[in-house]
């Protein structure tokens, strides 16, 4: 294999302008299926976020609860059955709602989720929460996610100069009495987080026996799953999950809306055929400028095997040179994309290897059609 001659490679960097336009064109492609691909992993990791920062070994929701934008409270009394476990330590609440923020600069308002927490138990392993917790105990104080949206306000900033920001939350005066980190995503562009005495006073239809998450947690070295299949035949009504089983059902939530995942499938797809196309027409050039070359070969005695591989080699070629451009613009557009809209978007490895196979196959495919051109050619007609 040494001494065979290159002629793939040859054939390639001869017409170095034409390379040039093919290595875009793929890095183009691959950059289209990168940014699908990220913008639909973005989607489920955002709104899978709060459910992995739950401080609990166990969750218990109504078993019609299919994801945060949409609420189903069950009755806090099911919760407090669990502590007849002797593996349950102890037990806490969350109540959740959409709320309206109004921006104390521009007077605007701005839907947000509110979580309503009990201040003397846990509830999120959030960056700043802990510290915050006994301001909370004080009604109307709330503590805001400092990583929401900018059309919330320069909440952050403010909170860092003057100590306190006062606003309307439902149209409500409250108090920012701290400051947390957890992100937008796409089922809320920002977080607040309050005492459930305040969640209570902002939303007076809801009841109070009423909770929308239960958190348990458990006796040091207790094993969860046998807990946690105990609980579920003893509270048939409710579902008892871990935390990563929570975050699944949200994802399988979105996961299901047909629109979304049809609309990232659509541009991935889109990526993959411009990809096609480009490589098709450099390939199908290549041999159409050099069919007396590839006729010779073919009247030596060459078979069209040789040949197809010839071309499935300049394919391979194309394919190595254009995913290399294609993932680093892709990885600065994930930097920018991130900073604008501070949603979980960085590239992964399964990511990479998943384009770079597409990137592949769209060759090869393109190689394979060319060949019909050196297929349909005649060393007699030529010579």
């Amino acid at each position: 294999m040494a001494r065979k001659t290159p002629l793939a490679w040859f054939q390639l960097m001869k017409e170095k302008a034409r390379l040039v336009v093919a290595i875009a064109g793929i890095g183009f492609a691959d950059m289209l299926m990168f940014m699908q691909l990220g913008f639909q992993d973005s989607l489920y990791d955002s709104a899978t976020v709060p459910h992995r920062m739950l401080q609990a070994d166990l969750v218990i929701i109504d078993p019609r609860f299919k994801s945060l934008a949409a609420f189903t409270p069950f009755s806090r009394e099911r919760l407090y059955q669990t502590k007849s476990s002797d593996r349950v330590q102890s037990v806490s609440s969350i109540r959740i709602a959409m709320g309206q923020w109004k921006n104390p600069e521009t007077r605007l308002t701005r839907s947000i989720l509110i979580w309503g927490i009990e201040p003397d138990a846990p509830s999120f392993k959030l960056s700043g929460l802990q510290e915050n917790l006994e301001p909370l105990k004080l009604l109307n104080n709330v503590v805001f996610d400092r990583v929401g949206r900018p059309e919330f306000g320069a909440i952050a900033d403010t909170f860092q100069k003057q100590g306190s920001v006062s606003t309307e939350l439902n149209q409500q005066l409250i108090n920012v009495s701290g400051l947390v980190t957890m992100g937008a995503s796409f089922t809320a562009d920002g977080n607040v987080f309050m005492s459930d005495s305040t969640f209570l006073r902002l939303y007076r239809d809801r009841q109070a026996s009423d909770i929308d998450i239960g958190l348990i947690q458990l006796k040091p070295n207790s094993d969860v799953k046998a807990v946690q299949a105990q609980l579920s035949a003893s509270l048939p009504d409710v579902k008892v999950l871990t935390p990563e089983e929570f975050a699944g059902i949200e994802r399988n939530y979105w996961e299901s809306q047909g629109t979304i995942g049809f609309i990232f499938g659509i541009g991935v797809i889109v990526g993959f055929i411009v990809g096609t196309v480009i490589v098709y027409q450099i390939l199908y050039t290549d041999v159409a400028n050099h069919l007396p070359e590839y006729a010779t070969l073919k009247a030596m005695g060459y078979s069209d095997r040789f040949l197809l591989n010839i071309l499935l080699q300049e394919a391979l070629i194309l394919a190595v040179l254009g995913f290399i451009p294609g993932f680093a613009v892709a990885v600065g557009l994930y930097q920018i994309t991130y900073a604008a809209t501070l949603l979980p978007i960085a590239m992964t490895a399964n990511r990479a290897i998943t384009v770079f196979v597409l990137t592949v196959v769209m060759c090869s495919i393109s190689g394979a059609i060319a060949m019909r051109k050196l297929q349909a050619a005649d060393p007699a007609d030529i010579f």
